[in-house]
């Protein structure tokens, strides 16, 4: 039985479980019918399930059960509340509660079990409270403590790492499992004092290129910084994911790196800045102003971490007024990017942990030809009501493109922004 949340937050969940009998409570119907009027990306799911109901509904009564390419059953079942005794205090008209209710109906009337599917939290509780199973829609989800960190150590013999510092290059035997673009600390056995960091590429190991280079006046302060470089100067690399706590340099190390390429190397035609909006209180919308001025709270970030970027100019702030005026530094919600095609621009995504995969997967199409995005975020600090560290799209994003020869990741772990600072990410 599925909550409206799973196919809010993937419309594909109907053909997700296979040869089982999926059904739909009819309050779910309700609730998606209240949020198909939504100019996010809720209000678009919410179209497009209601699409793909009616499309099945063409193979049969919705209401008797219907067959899916899977070999499963989809049914729209009408909510059986006389079957349960809501316990004192449990509104029996909420919709989460009439989910309950029918669960615990259908499970008194089934020979197999029935297994609420909700990533809501709060649901899952009160279901086992009442003796209905319950679990979290994990079809997306990647183990966040053994996320990809695009780094390793490896340990090798004297003469293999006087061969790399002689040759620039050492051709690896595959005794570990190395994925493109990751990272390197290659250590002797016999002197552990001695080390080199290198990139694996073409199954060898190469030396840092850019690793120690200056953007705008920005530099890699730690060896994780020097392979987020790496990624970001190497042009051949489209895909970049950036992960790490408050503090780490993600942003401004993207931005520093996307106004290197754009106004001095002219590789991009523009820098592209987008943040997915999580309102708090009210949405976008209600705030006064032009569409700028709408933005300018929720890319306040951006515009730190450009004005630091411009401090040692005499007008930092009429600088960054000069580029977005100039149409050569553009930001945007990502509202605005959904059907667009972008060719040859720098695109930076930041504060990504907070898109569902199908978000990302939106974002990432549309890029054009010569394109490079940059993801960044921190999925320990998600805003989104139904993502955690382990279902948000920016964690899905990295464990997905590990093996593409396109894309590289890293995670930065240690924080440069300031003592308090790292204190702070580290002790709280």
């Amino acid at each position: 039985m599925l909550d409206t949340n799973v196919l809010l937050h993937d419309p594909e969940a109907l053909f997700a479980f296979g040869d089982n009998a999926i059904v739909l409570p009819f309050a779910v119907i309700e609730e998606i019918d209240n949020q198909k009027k939504r100019q996010d990306e809720i209000g678009r799911n919410a179209r497009e399930i209601s699409q793909k109901l009616d499309a099945l509904r063409q193979n049969g009564s919705l209401s008797e059960g219907i067959p899916l390419p899977q070999r499963g059953t989809l049914r729209i079942e009408l909510n059986h509340q006389e079957a349960l005794h809501f316990p004192k205090g449990l509104d029996p008209l909420k919709h989460d509660n009439r989910i309950i209710a029918l669960a615990h109906h259908l499970a008194g009337e089934q020979k197999n079990p029935v297994i609420v599917v909700t990533k809501d939290l709060n649901l899952r509780i009160k279901a086992d409270v009442i003796g209905v199973p319950a679990e979290d829609y994990s079809n997306d989800k990647v183990n966040y403590r053994q996320l990809y960190s695009g780094i390793q150590e490896i340990q090798m013999a004297p003469e293999q790492l006087d061969s790399f510092y002689r040759d620039g290059r050492l051709k690896w035997d595959g005794s570990t499992e190395v994925f493109p673009h990751q990272f390197l600390i290659l250590k002797s056995y016999c002197h552990s004092s001695r080390s080199a960091l290198a990139r694996y590429f073409q199954n060898s190991f190469w030396p840092l290129v850019h690793g120690d280079s200056v953007s705008w006046g920005i530099k890699a302060l730690n060896k994780e910084q020097k392979f987020a470089m790496e990624l970001l100067l190497n042009d051949q690399i489209k895909v970049v994911t950036l992960v790490g706590r408050a503090g780490t340099g993600k942003t401004l190390l993207a931005l520093a790196v996307g106004l290197e390429k754009v106004l001095e190397e002219n590789v991009y035609t523009r820098l592209l800045v987008t943040r997915p909006v999580i309102p708090m209180g009210n949405d976008l919308g209600y705030l006064p102003g032009s569409k700028e001025d709408k933005l300018r709270p929720w890319m306040q970030p951006i515009y730190d971490n450009l004005e630091f970027i411009f401090s040692n100019h005499e007008d930092p702030f009429g600088d960054v007024g000069n580029l977005m005026a100039r149409g050569t530094l553009t930001l945007e919600a990502l509202t605005y990017i959904r059907g667009r095609s972008i060719p040859r621009q720098y695109i930076l995504c930041d504060e990504a942990q907070n898109l569902s995969p199908h978000m990302i997967k939106t974002l990432i199409t549309r890029v054009g030809e010569g394109t490079k995005i940059v993801f960044t975020g921190d999925p320990e600090q998600i805003d989104h009501p139904y993502l955690d560290r382990n279902s948000n799209g920016l964690t899905y994003l990295v464990e997905k493109l590990k093996g593409e020869e396109i894309a590289g990741h890293v995670t930065l772990l240690k924080g440069e922004r300031s003592k308090v600072a790292e204190l702070g990410a580290r002790l709280l």
